[in-house]
């Protein structure tokens, strides 16, 4: 046995600075650990609504955007392209959109908000192909009309609508995204409401 006279208050604060170093160090290492939980920039603009000006889209034409990592197509249709919507409808396999494959502002004849825009994610609906646009600039080329969009991976064909025609392996009409219309040029994807208008 030893001696030597004891010190408790050197003891106290021995065992106080190691509890206190052992918990920063603690600290230390969680706060990175917990900040890897979060999602990253990248991860959370991925996800991000995305503001388009569309007033410079020339009727007929098809401007390509990225939502969540996927092609999204804005459509000007022309009033002719409108008109031909109802050519074909016995020729659909869901021609009023019975499936839910858009917002409920959106289940119309033109599955759109404004009849002149038709904006969806330009992803075949049978294996996840980008369909080709076909403007109707070269006679009639999508099940007799002049204009739609044509998957040449396995032949499914969809008109100016999305809406998918009857025989083909695509089981449904493409998807319309939430979007909604905050001007007459400007369009926000990803964001929803009951009216897809500003």
């Amino acid at each position: 046995m030893s001696n030597a006279p004891l010190n408790n208050g050197r003891r106290r604060f021995l065992t106080a600075t190691t509890a206190v170093v052992g918990g920063l160090g603690a600290a230390a290492v969680a706060v990175p650990f917990i900040k890897s939980w979060n999602p990253s920039a990248k991860a959370k603009a991925a996800g991000a609504p995305v503001e388009v000006d569309i007033g410079k889209i020339e009727e007929g034409a098809l401007l390509r955007v990225e939502w969540r990592g996927k092609p999204v197509w804005i459509v000007r249709r022309t009033e002719q392209t409108l008109q031909e919507l109802k050519k074909v409808e016995n020729q659909l396999r869901d021609p009023a959109s019975q499936e839910a494959q858009q917002p409920e502002y959106a289940t119309n004849e033109f599955r759109s908000v404004k009849p002149e825009f038709f904006i969806a994610v330009g992803l075949c609906t049978h294996l996840g192909c980008s369909p080709t646009h076909l403007p109707d600039t070269f006679g009639e080329q999508v099940q007799g009309v002049k204009s739609g969009f044509f998957c040449p991976c396995h032949g499914s064909k969809f008109d100016m609508a999305g809406r998918v025609f009857q025989n083909v392996p695509a089981p449904l009409n493409l998807v319309v995204p939430p979007h909604k219309f905050l001007s007459d040029t400007k369009v926000i994807i990803g964001v929803d409401d009951s009216t897809g208008e500003a």
